[in-house]
């Protein structure tokens, strides 16, 4: 019937899409922003409408921008989410005084509750058209015959009760933000503008007595983009110099480069993680101290990854392969349980330099359960041993396993073209197993 009409196949995911990007570009207005799928937002702009001239005003700029980007948008401004979605879809552009929620919707009809279909023709068939009419209707009556959560929803329709929104990121401990009546481009100019929003957090950590652990810078475009870059660091911070540094560390490292388009028109610093922070007095010692290794952490972290930058701790066991573990070093918290030093400085080693995170079985010979090994053979090569020191038995810990775990003998190996290994003996000959298994545990320098 219609031959030119333009079918384009429905996507979800692209639609969802859309609906966060436009979500991160509402930031500019309030941190406070949610979904309300499939096609909305809700904004809580309490506190920030005189910003941008006060409510009305806030209201005709942000449908304006909506439709200079190609967006056909209904907006409405209520003291509840439930009535401004009512009202921007039944009556849009009404901005309604705070109190007021039950005269601005009593006229709109009951589709706009937004519940139910079933409940929408059951409404109608009793000749309940209106928000008002339903409204005007003994509860009693409401809940016997449509239940507790339709009075929910027409209460808060009405603005009888209050029902807040949760928002897609929670609110930043800090924030710090800058305008611009020109959108800028220039590096150096966005580097500045970070380093003096650093600085307006950093007056207000300090009179707080608080640093911070992370940081997130959000650069909003004029053409609609938003752009979020993070940064965390292994203390707490508010050297503006050093929130900078980190910054440029983290720009220069993205795979995706920051883009300005045509430009940025806002740029905000947030405190996301803030912690009380103890002053270190400085010392005249002039060697490397734990404040640049904390430092040097940090922008190690920035380019490669927190997950990239790792720490060994020693943990509270004798099992080989549980001794230590490697942990971000940013997150890495100080041990209680210090390294214990296990050979002399004129010992040979006695763990071995790299240790396999699954041992590896190996061939052994002789059979003999009582004899060291002379020969052996580990991923299809063989080994002659030249020398052979052990065993060092050592005990699994039989009060953390509910199976029962066979004890290890140990053997320091060296074979004929000087390599190094580190076997064990699975099990006691005669007594936890008739037939030992061998297996390969690491390899020495």
């Amino acid at each position: 019937m219609i031959p030119d009409l333009a079918v384009i196949r429905d996507n979800p995911a692209a639609d969802k899409k859309l609906l966060e990007d436009l979500a991160d570009w509402c930031e500019r207005y309030t941190p406070l922003v949610a979904l309300d799928p499939p096609n909305g937002l809700f904004l809580d702009i309490g506190g920030t409408t005189h910003l941008f001239g006060g409510e009305a005003a806030m209201l005709q700029k942000i449908g304006a921008v909506f439709r200079s980007q190609g967006f056909s948008a209904r907006l409405a401004l209520a003291g509840t989410p439930h009535a401004a979605r009512a009202l921007s879809r039944y009556a849009p552009d009404t901005c309604v005084e705070p109190g007021r929620e039950h005269e601005a919707v009593a006229l709109l009809p009951t589709e706009a509750l937004g519940t139910e279909a079933e409940i929408i023709h059951a409404l109608k068939r009793a000749g309940l058209k209106t928000i008002g009419q339903v409204a005007a209707r003994a509860r009693h009556e409401l809940v016997a015959r449509f239940g507790k959560h339709f009075i929910a929803v027409l209460d808060a329709t009405i603005g009888r009760i209050q029902t807040p929104i949760t928002p897609r990121l929670p609110l930043p401990d800090l924030m710090a933000e800058q305008t611009f009546a020109e959108p800028v481009m220039s590096e150096e100019f966005i580097a500045s503008t970070l380093h003096s929003l650093g600085e307006s957090l950093a007056r207000v950590l300090e009179t707080r007595g608080e640093g911070a652990r992370a940081f997130e810078a959000s650069f909003f475009r004029a053409d609609g983009q938003m752009r979020r870059i993070a940064i965390e660091t292994g203390q707490p911070l508010r050297n503006p110099q050093t929130i900078t540094r980190l910054f440029r560390e983290k720009l220069d490292a993205l795979i995706d480069p920051l883009n300005p388009g045509f430009g940025f028109d806002l740029i905000r610093l947030s405190a996301t993680l803030s912690q009380k922070l103890e002053v270190v007095h400085s010392s005249f010692d002039t060697g490397k101290s734990d404040p640049d290794i904390v430092l040097l952490v940090d922008k190690l972290a920035a380019r490669f990854g927190p997950n990239r930058v790792l720490r060994f701790q020693p943990q509270d066991t004798h099992i080989p392969e549980a001794a230590c573990i490697a942990a971000p070093a940013q997150y890495a918290e100080k041990s209680k349980h210090g390294w214990r030093t296990v050979r002399t400085s004129d010992e040979a080693p006695r763990r071995p330099l790299r240790l396999f995170a699954k041992p590896e079985p190996v061939e052994v010979w002789p059979l003999a359960l009582e004899s060291l090994p002379r020969r052996f053979r580990w991923r299809r090569a063989f080994h002659i041993v030249k020398r052979v020191e052990g065993p060092e038995r050592i005990a699994m810990e039989w009060w953390r396993q509910q199976e029962r775990q066979p004890t290890r003998d140990y053997f320091r190996i060296e074979d004929e073209n000087g390599r190094r290994f580190w076997l064990y003996r699975d099990g006691l000959p005669g007594r936890e197993t008739v037939h030992p298994c061998w297996y390969v545990h690491g390899l020495f320098a």
